[in-house]
């Protein structure tokens, strides 16, 4: 693939992602799928291009979102998590077997997780307002539901992959030579 087809890729990849993480501000409530879906978007980059510049796209995506993005959390958990996981999932998925990549995989997403709220509670002001319902078993139970909904997240991607792979890359391919 020649060198400006990767920078277009790029460039459409990067705008992509920024402005589905810039749409929280008109719909609010999809904190979190929108840095889902704007990391989705990373698998394009991976399978066309590589993982290097799959990278470079993140983190030009993951500063301009920490600058643009009107709410602090989307960005955060972009930079956090969304972003690079696909990236990081083509890796594990390439070097593992299914069991010890499943644990590999749930450990990332539970430590940057962690990390990610502890950081943005200590320094940004976030709250937690689960821990007024549910007290000491706020912190498990959130951690649970993430975990259910990032495997659900997990498979999507895998399936969006094979679709991507099977049906639309040849159409793709004719555009982007």
């Amino acid at each position: 693939m020649k060198q400006s087809s990767k920078c277009a890729i790029g460039g459409i990849v990067a705008a992509l992602s920024l402005v589905l993480m810039i749409s929280v501000a008109v719909v609010p409530f999809l904190t979190y799928a929108l840095p889902a879906v704007a990391g989705a978007m990373m698998i394009f980059a991976v399978i066309e291009i590589d993982k290097k510049w799959a990278f470079g796209i993140y983190a030009a995506v993951a500063i301009l979102g920490i600058f643009l993005v009107p709410d602090k959390e989307v960005a955060v958990m972009y930079l956090a998590f969304f972003g690079y996981y696909p990236i990081l999932k083509a890796v594990i998925e390439s070097k593992c077997g299914r069991f010890l990549e499943w644990i590999l995989k749930i450990l990332a997403f539970l430590t940057t997780i962690t990390v990610s709220y502890w950081l943005m509670i200590k320094f940004m002001g976030v709250t937690i307002d689960e821990t007024e319902t549910w007290g000491k078993w706020a912190i498990p139970i959130l951690l649970g539901m993430g975990t259910a909904a990032f495997i659900i997240y997990d498979i999507a991607l895998t399936k969006l992959v094979f679709i991507y792979n099977v049906k639309f890359r040849r159409h793709f391919r004719r555009y982007f030579k």
